[in-house]
């Protein structure tokens, strides 16, 4: 463990603690605002939740272990002995990275045949993406490193692609407000899904000691607050907005007769 200053090691003990707070308040919000929207959307909600929650507790154990990992001594935070236990992160991202995107083809409202097959390939390439990146993140030679990261960003960069070139005709077929805001959802999950690639490589390219530790956990951090509390949002907005449509024709069909 390396030895933080009381304003690097804050940073990341605040940081930890706002997201943690942040995942849960999300997970209710989202929760509770499932009637505001059709009854096919809300399992989009729904999930929405369930990411958050999982995140939330992810975080509150990833807290925990940052605090018990440093002491303070001198004025500075050097290793207590306990260890920091960052492997929450992965086992959090086994469970939410697939979820999140079960979001998105969720609040598509695509038929059956379709959800099915896109969701089958993007699960197993999130999965895969995980596990080829972990043994990277805790091996020390930076070969080892740039391998394993090589090896998760095939199924990543499957991921992106898939997500740009699929949803597309769905989103020109859809109205302006409801095509923006699917267009939004993309472009958030894709922009902050490139903050943990470059994050990763913090070590690898020279950015070690203390700084490296505390902007690997900052951008991690940030990367899944965005992601999840942030990108749940955007799903929520696309509900709404297809629900308001929905009732407005259903509203224009009933004048009409």
């Amino acid at each position: 463990m390396e030895t933080l200053t009381t304003g690097q090691y804050g940073l990341v003990y605040n940081l930890l603690s706002l997201t943690a707070a942040a995942m849960v308040a999300a997970g209710l919000f989202f929760w509770g605002s499932r009637e505001q929207v059709l009854k096919k959307y809300r399992p989009a909600l729904l999930v929405s939740a369930l990411v958050v929650f999982v995140a939330g507790y992810h975080y509150f154990r990833i807290f925990q272990s940052w605090e018990a990992a440093y002491v303070l001594r001198d004025g500075l935070y050097v290793d207590s002995g306990a260890g920091f236990n960052d492997a929450y992160r992965y086992a959090d991202w086994l469970i939410t990275v697939p979820l999140l995107l079960v979001e998105l083809v969720a609040v598509l409202a695509l038929s059956r045949s379709e959800s099915s097959g896109m969701l089958k390939k993007l699960v197993i390439a999130s999965v895969l993406m995980i596990g080829l990146g972990y043994p990277g993140e805790v091996a020390t030679e930076t070969g080892a490193k740039w391998l394993w990261w090589g090896a998760s960003m095939v199924p990543f960069l499957y991921i992106l692609s898939t997500l740009f070139s699929k949803p597309g005709p769905i989103i020109a077929a859809e109205q302006n407000e409801v095509g923006e805001k699917i267009r939004l959802a993309r472009t958030v999950l894709m922009a902050t899904w490139l903050f943990y690639p470059i994050s990763y490589l913090f070590p690898v390219l020279g950015v070690g000691g203390a700084s490296g530790e505390t902007l690997l956990q900052v951008g991690y951090t940030i990367a899944d607050l965005t992601a999840k509390a942030g990108y749940g949002l955007v799903i929520y907005q696309i509900a709404r907005a297809k629900t308001r449509l929905a009732e407005e024709q259903g509203e224009g069909t009933r004048k009409a007769a």
